[in-house]
Order: C-alpha cells, then structure tokens, then sequence
C-alpha cells in the first residue's frame, strides 16, 4: 500500500506542475495587456511601466513563471488587477460555496443513481429498467442552463416556493441557505445523477453475470443477499471512481449553473476574471480548481486501492 500510494501522490505531484505550466503559458499567450486594461485607455507611461515591474512582466518568461509557481506553492497569487485584493483571499472566500453546491449536488445525484441504478440492474429488461434508462438519457441530454432557467420559472416565479437566485451562508441562516440551495443543487444533481444512474446500472449488471453470483444464487441464496453480499462489493469499484470524477467536475464545471442563479462559487469568479480579463484572478482561480480535482482524483485511487487489493498492483 505505501508504494502504491507514493506512486499515485507522484502521479499527482506530475500533473500538477504540468496544469501550472499550461496554466501560465495560456494565460500568457490570450491578447491583450493586463495592466493596461486594468489603467484605462488614458494613463501615465511612467505609471504603466511601474506596475509592469511590480508585476514581474518586464522579466523573462521562465523567471515569471518561477517566480509565480513559488508564491502559488504557498497560496500567493498575486494581486487582482481590477479590484486589487489578494487573489488568495478572493478563492478562499469562494470556494466555501462552490463546495456547499458541490456536496449538495453529489448528494442529490447519489441519492438517485444508488437505487435506481441497482433496481434497473437487478430488474434488467423490465418496465422500470426501460422506464430509468429513458429518464437517464432524456435528463443527461438537457443542458443545465435550460433546465435552470425552467426550474427558475416554475418554482420560483410560478409557484413562489424558492427563491430565484442569491447565497446565504449556512451559519447565517441555515433555513435561507437551504432554500436558496435547493434550485441550483437540483439543476446540477439531477443532470449529474443520470450520469451515475448509467455506470451504476453497469457495474451491478456486469457483477450479476459473474460466475461467483450465478453460485451464490445455486447456494440457496435469495437475490438481494447475493446483490449485498456478493454484487455491491466488487461494484463498488468503478461506482466510486465514477462518483469522485463527478464531484470534482462539479467543483470546477458548474460555471453556468453559478452564473444563472448568482452563485458567488469558484466558477462566477472565473468567468467574472474571463471578462474583465483580470489575468492574475484567472490563473489562480483555474490552478486552484484544477488542484482540488487532482487531489479528489488522488483519494479516490487510494479509496479504490483499499476497497480492492488488485487496484495496487503496478
């Protein structure tokens, strides 16, 4: 396990340091100047160039990007141009309801795919195997900022029970926070729990066919001991890596579904830096998402790795 686990952290430690790189290199070559989009179209030359140094743009290429990655290891980002606030403090304070979202949306999902999934796998062929892989295909199919939009009108400004958009901390309100979560959790729950709805249908239904169930079943045990005993723990393998892949895009890839209900999430951040081309926000912003999905990814091989022994093997 510890050689196992050593190798995934380097796997990680890799692909982390290639995001910074491209990261940094994109950022570096999309036009335009940042600091005199940040002055305006009238500004002093002699005050143009003095945010240039301060900024490290007037170096080489290479010095930039050490520089940049060295204060990156320690959660310095810089400086927003347009709002000139740490970039660090601007993330922490975004990523507390990007994560609300993300769990609630994950639970949602998880709450749907586990019984369907397992229902249309034990009853494959059947009316609600038919009936579950219809919603599946008809939901996954429907973009989120449609299904959003419909959610918006329907409870909110139809029924009146939800409110349309906006973000209450839990520790503010607990009940307003519920209530302003429920319309953009569902929005991405929904779409995510079809996903996982397919690939846990998948892996019962390989597991069924196996020949260490078909025994179970000549032993005498009924279909749902073989279903626990037998089915849901080799299972449980490409469920949990499906479900962590999920999480992690719902943390970084729920930029629509942020923007249309006015979630202040990693994602609004990103697409607010995007248009206001505050260059710095955006690098931050994007290796700070890209970390986050890594490290899930990381959890879920060592998750995977102590669910199933052979997962180790090199």
């Amino acid at each position: 396990m510890g050689r196992y686990l050593l190798r995934r952290l380097l796997h990680t430690v890799l692909a982390m340091l290639g995001v910074s790189i491209g990261v940094f290199l994109i950022m570096h070559l999309v036009p335009g100047d940042p600091i005199r989009l940040a002055l305006g179209t009238r500004f002093d030359p002699e005050v143009y160039q003095a945010l240039r140094s301060r900024a490290g743009l007037d170096r080489p290429l290479l010095a930039q990007y050490g520089t940049w990655l060295s204060h990156a290891v320690t959660g310095d980002f810089g400086v927003s141009f347009r709002s000139g606030q740490p970039v660090g403090e601007l993330l922490w304070q975004r990523l507390g309801p990007t994560a609300t979202l993300a769990g609630a949306a994950l639970l949602v999902a998880l709450s749907i795919a586990l019984p369907v999934g397992i229902l249309s796998a034990v009853w494959s062929g059947s009316v609600i195997d038919r009936i579950a892989t219809a919603l599946s295909q008809l939901w996954v199919s429907v973009p989120d900022f449609w299904s959003g939009i419909m959610y918006i009108l329907l409870f909110a400004l139809v029924l009146g029970w939800l409110p349309a958009s906006g973000y209450v901390s839990p520790l503010d309100d607990p009940v307003q926070a519920l209530r302003h979560l429920v319309l953009p959790a569902l929005t991405v729950g929904l779409i995510s729990g079809s996903i996982l709805t397919r690939f846990v249908r998948s892996a019962v239904l390989e597991a069924l066919n196996q020949d260490y169930t078909r025994t179970a079943r000549a032993k005498g045990l009924s279909r749902w001991q073989t279903v626990r005993r037998h089915v849901l723990p080799n299972a449980w393998i490409p469920i949990v890596t499906v479900a962590g892949l999920q999480l992690g895009f719902l943390l970084g890839g729920v930029v629509v579904v942020e923007v249309i209900f006015e979630w202040p999430g990693l994602g609004r951040l990103a697409y607010d830096a995007v248009i206001r081309r505050d260059y710095s926000l955006l690098q931050g912003a994007v290796l700070v998402i890209a970390t986050v999905f890594l490290t899930i990814n990381l959890f879920v091989d060592i998750l995977c790795g102590y669910l199933d022994p052979r997962v180790r093997r090199p």
